[in-house]
């Protein structure tokens, strides 16, 4: 593949997945938003109890074969087919299980709906493990069109039905309820578009190859999922419902503004770059330009964040919501470098070296974990948001650099020097939105004045400072806008 059809691949890729994401997220977000007006945040904790073990049962369910498919050089229908039906399998022992121990669960927050609450909303997960291989194919065929079509015709419709059950006064079940509309629809659109099935049965020789890559991720992905989502769990345990809502309400708005992005830009390069998994010279140039994109998104998005916060959670949300401000501001340093991260995450296993993953997950979360032992003992939400921000921003970060330094001499010093001039715009950016966020006192107005004048602050300064990524998405976008024109 030449240098030009791999640049019009991650066009076009990146636009699709952006659509995707940001529409459905957006779509998501207006929908969480009514309900949030409507049902008290003691409702949405009970749903945020269950995080840890629905994100665990994932990990257990993918097993890391999605990543091996997406790397793997010569997929044939067998590989397919075998990873079918390991998911769906999965799955479907994973339900018994928590089917079994729904009581315990209750039992440990002192939540005894959370019983009917568990067996019913875990439902989701033998579900969707009928769609994720099909989905798979779409990534490797890096059809993101279709992708949006289903997750977005699915976020409307279940988000429509669980705003209706809730102003019926159904409170937690219409949480419950839109989750298993949004899985249905998910699973028949996929069936709709992709029209695929397992035809070759399960093969061993399949399982085997594809096991010597994804078991390395499989183990990072667990070690990597237990400390996202033991947070929750923590919180949930060591205050109450309400309280978790408030540090859920925040991480959701992060994982909206961050996630998406790091997601946009990972979902991409990851097929992309095993396209060229050989070519080392190619393989680092195009990633360098990765990096610097993402912090120029990522950067942007998370110091506008912290600085609209108190007016955005206070208009969309109401005042009950206003509790959970300073963890939006404090999770917003935290990951801001995710991108980075994720960036250098692909690399390895664009490489096929998942053995290293998994040394750097193992390394990085013992790190984790002490500074989270040492947050919970003080007893206090805002000291483990600052834990988890510390350990994201600078731990994390530079861990994570190091086999980059080894493979292809791109360690954490010139990534550093990289991203430097994004992060000194965002921050000057974010000082400045913060100041006119406290000055004008209608939220509304705040919204309305702040936000732009944080765009054209931040644009301003990475076109003096003249930086790659600015130019690079100006030209991505007037080249879009000229196609569209054309096309019209």
């Amino acid at each position: 593949m030449s240098g030009a059809d791999i640049k019009s691949q991650a066009v076009k890729g990146v636009v699709w997945t952006m659509v995707e994401r940001y529409s459905g997220q957006i779509v998501q977000f207006i929908i969480s938003v009514v309900l949030a007006r409507i049902l008290p945040p003691s409702q949405y904790g009970l749903i945020a109890m269950l995080a840890i073990f629905m994100g665990l049962s994932s990990v257990f369910i993918d097993g890391g074969f999605s990543s091996a498919l997406i790397q793997c050089k010569n997929r044939v229908e067998r590989d397919f087919s075998t990873v079918f039906f390991i998911n769906v399998g999965m799955a479907l022992f994973i339900y018994m299980l928590l089917f079994i121990s729904a009581p315990w669960i209750a039992e440990f927050y002192s939540q005894p709906q959370l019983t009917q609450i568990v067996r019913i909303y875990c439902l989701s997960l033998p579900i969707n493990s009928l769609a994720s291989t099909s989905n798979v194919m779409l990534v490797v065929k890096l059809d993101f069109k279709t992708t949006t079509k289903i997750s977005l015709t699915s976020a409307i419709v279940s988000g429509i039905i669980g705003i209706i059950c809730a102003c019926y006064g159904f409170g937690v079940w219409a949480l419950v309820t839109q989750a298993l509309v949004a899985a249905f629809l998910n699973l028949i659109l996929t069936v709709f578009f992709v029209r695929w099935f397992p035809t070759a049965g399960f093969s061993r020789d399949s399982f085997h190859r594809l096991f010597s890559f994804s078991s390395k991720l499989f183990v990072a992905s667990v070690i990597s999922s237990v400390y996202e989502n033991i947070t929750g769990a923590v919180i949930g345990k060591q205050f109450n419902a309400a309280t978790l809502a408030y540090y859920s309400r925040a991480y959701s708005f992060n994982v909206l503004v961050n996630s998406n992005i790091t997601n946009v830009l990972g979902r991409v390069s990851y097929p992309l770059l095993s396209q060229i998994q050989d070519d080392d010279d190619r393989l680092k140039r195009i990633y360098e330009k990765y990096i610097q994109m993402s912090a120029f998104f990522s950067f942007f998005a998370l110091m506008l964040l912290c600085a609209v916060a108190k007016p955005l959670v206070i208009f969309l949300l109401t005042d009950k919501w206003a509790a959970s401000i300073i963890f939006i501001q404090i999770l917003s340093f935290g990951m801001m470098t995710d991108g980075v991260i994720v960036s250098n995450l692909n690399l390895l296993k664009v490489k096929g070296r998942s053995d290293l993953v998994l040394k750097l997950e193992v390394i990085k979360k013992i790190t984790a974990f002490t500074i989270l032992g040492i947050s919970i003992a003080m007893n206090s939400v805002m000291a483990i948001c600052i834990g988890k921000a510390i350990y994201g921003a600078v731990f994390a970060l530079y861990i994570n650099t190091y086999y980059t330094k080894k493979l292809m001499d791109y360690g954490f010093k010139r990534q550093f020097m990289q991203f430097l001039p994004y992060l000194i715009a965002s921050l000057v950016m974010m000082v400045a939105g913060y100041m006119l966020c406290n000055f004008i006192s209608n939220s509304l107005l705040a919204l309305c004045v702040s936000v732009p004048v944080c765009v054209l602050i931040y644009l301003f300064l990475c076109s003096r400072m003249k930086l790659y990524a600015y130019f690079e998405a100006k030209r991505i976008l007037f080249q879009y806008i000229k196609k569209v024109r054309s096309h019209n």
